[in-house]
């Protein structure tokens, strides 16, 4: 397993050291390291942790006993935040800056969590709180179970003095500051460094996997996310229309009794099972013709004509042809309140071929309402 710590850091390099003493000190080998930053920050390093004479990280590995050839860390590895022209961001200071930002914290996050052979620790103790926010973001969207978010915690008085990188094996004196501001000088072994596992949960898992072909925004992501609460379909007679979600269908009387039907065949079936790959409860079109049931149901709904008074090609004298048309005339009605993508679901449904052809509604029954 390779091991990768991806930070982000502003003009604090000193984050770097103390989470790479820190992991070591708890048996973690890091292979690899990786720095998300600024023009400011990449110099602050350059210049301090990566510096070819006294360097603070070549320092580190002498005073562990690391191999500096056992940890890919360089000044390739850093990660500086660019414009749409290619300029170095000297700071965040803009939404603009912080869209760079989480883009590069999302492409380099899903670059290292791609293969299974790799372990990332998101390390996000340095930088703006922005910094820390967006690569926090990241790792919930594409860390996995070996995955880690990890924040240092330096003792008080070390934390902010640039001349503390971590505790040395030899000990040293470094000049502090009280809170007054005044000077004082403090031997390194008093420093103790804590290294803190940050809960969080990843929702890679409930992604899509067509959305884990490349990088994608957050807002790209979150959509897969979204779950509609399961929309109630209600057929309310009395009223005269249909309620589904938060859209309405005032539907003629005769397609909605029709419908009706069906809406209370599914509703009412009994079996001990799901809805889901069963269709017991569809009618075949002679037991749909010759049911007076369809005929209670427009009895039901104001408005309606007497039934004394209906054709003998109405909705109370169906053959398999008017049948056809009320479906397909329903369908459309359905469409047009409730979009495409519901229609599946609502519309009345045909499965098997002729003469064994068989109706009825795929919607969930303990979805269904029925309103007198």
């Amino acid at each position: 397993m390779k091991n990768i710590l991806l930070a982000v850091c502003g003009l604090s390099p000193q984050v770097i050291t103390e989470a790479l003493y820190a992991l070591r000190h708890e048996g973690r080998e890091i292979h690899a390291v990786h720095i998300i930053t600024t023009r400011a920050g990449k110099e602050r390093i350059l210049a301090s942790l990566l510096a070819p004479d006294d360097g603070k990280f070549q320092a580190l590995l002498a005073d562990c006993g690391i191999d500096p050839a056992s940890i890919d860390f360089g000044s390739h590895n850093l990660h500086v935040l660019r414009d749409a022209n290619g300029r170095e961001l000297g700071d965040i200071v803009t939404p603009d800056d912080n869209e760079i930002l989480m883009r590069i914290c999302l492409d380099l996050a899903f670059r290292f969590t791609a293969g299974p052979e790799t372990a990332v620790f998101f390390l996000v103790a340095g930088g703006r709180k922005t910094m820390t926010s967006c690569l926090t973001l990241a790792a919930q969207l594409y860390g996995r179970p070996q995955d880690r978010i990890l924040h240092v915690l330096v003792s008080p008085e070390f934390e902010s003095c640039r001349d503390f990188w971590f505790p040395p094996r030899q000990s040293a004196p470094v000049q502090l500051r009280d809170d007054q501001g005044q000077p004082y000088w403090k031997e390194t072994r008093y420093a103790v460094i804590h290294l803190v596992t940050i809960p969080f949960i990843s929702v890679r898992g409930e992604l899509r996997q067509e959305l884990l072909d490349q990088p994608r925004l957050p807002v790209d992501l979150m959509q897969t996310l979204i779950r509609d609460a399961p929309r109630i379909l209600v057929v309310n007679l009395a009223e005269g229309k249909l309620v589904y979600g938060r859209m309405e269908l005032d539907m003629h009387p005769t397609r909605l009794a029709l419908y009706a039907f069906f809406a209370e065949r599914k509703k009412e079936c009994r079996l001990d099972r799901l809805c889901s790959g069963c269709n017991d409860c569809f009618a075949q079109a002679p037991e749909i013709v010759a049911s007076n049931a369809v005929s209670r149901m427009y009895e039901r709904i104001p408005g309606g004509r007497m039934i004394d008074e209906m054709s003998d090609s109405g909705i109370c004298s169906l053959t398999r042809e008017n049948f056809q048309s009320y479906k397909s005339k329903i369908r459309k009605n359905l469409l047009t309140a409730f979009g495409q993508s519901r229609v599946a679901e609502l519309e009345i449904s045909a499965i098997g071929t002729r003469p064994d052809t068989r109706y009825g509604i795929l919607l969930d029954r303990s979805r269904i309402r029925m309103e007198w």
